[in-house]
């Protein structure tokens, strides 16, 4: 963290876009404030193009921080990496819930359970949080049953999450727009967990303008 850096103890930022939005570029931003961090990586190793990008990746995230592979156990990876870090940076919601509908491809229905397991462990953890995940709402409705399925999946994985957080952030165009802030950003000027990463003219409050980035799996 930043010499004279005040953060919260406690703090949950969900980070919201579409496709190479620049979400996981400003969550890795938000990230960087902490002196710990531990990335919870939820990608599989699935062929050769997911494993050339999973490398890219690792070899872009700053060499400190602590790398977790959690393509389904999400909620004991967060119980467990807590305790270890000043903030856990969940990238992504939107790999992870597809991971879900893979090992339950039988289901006819999202699984509850998954979700509640995700948030309890999020509410109970001992770091901040900032988790990642695509905003799938605003396209159209999928032609396949499973499709529907993973897009209703996502979405109430989303809106348990955003009910939890501290702060909510939708990035457009590699801008972000404050959907949610509890009371955060009302001492502008501060050092403070959201107010240090971005102001409400997406202009990073440290003199560092946003950029687009190709980090993160779809970032």
């Amino acid at each position: 963290m930043s010499p004279g850096t005040e953060t919260p103890k406690k703090n949950v930022t969900l980070v919201l876009g579409g496709a190479q939005s620049g979400k996981s570029y400003y969550a890795q931003q938000l990230a960087s404030h902490f002196e710990s961090v531990t990335f919870i990586a939820t990608g599989r190793r699935t062929d050769a193009e997911m494993r050339k990008k999973i490398a890219q990746h690792r070899r872009e995230r700053p060499i400190a921080w602590r790398t977790i592979e959690a393509p389904l156990d999400l909620h004991k990876t967060i119980r467990s990496e807590s305790r270890k870090a000043d903030v856990i940076l969940v990238d992504c919601l939107t790999v992870y819930v597809a991971n879900v509908m893979r090992a339950r491809k039988k289901s006819k229905r999202y699984p509850k359970e998954y979700i509640e397991a995700v948030c309890d462990a999020i509410r109970a953890s001992k770091a901040a949080v900032v988790a990642v995940s695509n905003e799938v709402g605003s396209g159209v409705v999928p032609a396949y049953t499973s499709g529907r399925i993973y897009r209703d999946f996502l979405g109430q994985m989303n809106q348990k999450i955003a009910q939890i957080a501290d702060t909510v952030i939708l990035m457009v165009a590699g801008v972000p727009v404050i959907l949610k802030d509890s009371g955060i950003s009302q001492h502008e000027g501060d050092a403070s967990f959201a107010g240090s990463a971005t102001n409400r003219s997406g202009e990073s409050t440290n003199g560092v303008r946003k950029r687009h980035s190709s980090d993160g799996l779809n970032s």
